[in-house]
């Protein structure tokens, strides 16, 4: 099953990926993120000094506005392209 990374505060998306089966990592630092297919962010720290180094080749979410089930429904089709 695939690995995603999801921000501590996302709780109820973490559980909801865990249902489902996924091995979920808190990304607490940004290695955290290096060898997740997916990571689920809150957005609200995204890009703050204008520095975009690339930590991981998967795919971002961005989990601002959307429910725990739209997160794993988009962590799905990301994982499935």
């Amino acid at each position: 099953m695939a690995k995603i990374g999801v921000e501590q505060s996302l709780t109820q998306v973490q559980e909801a990926l865990q249902q489902r089966g996924y091995e979920v990592v808190q990304l607490k630092q940004e290695q955290d993120a290096a060898n997740c297919d997916c990571c689920v962010i809150t957005g609200q720290d995204r890009n703050v000094m204008g520095i975009q180094d690339v930590v991981t080749q998967g795919s971002v979410i961005d989990a601002h506005g959307m429910s725990a089930e739209e997160v794993c429904q988009a962590v799905e089709s990301r994982l499935q392209q």
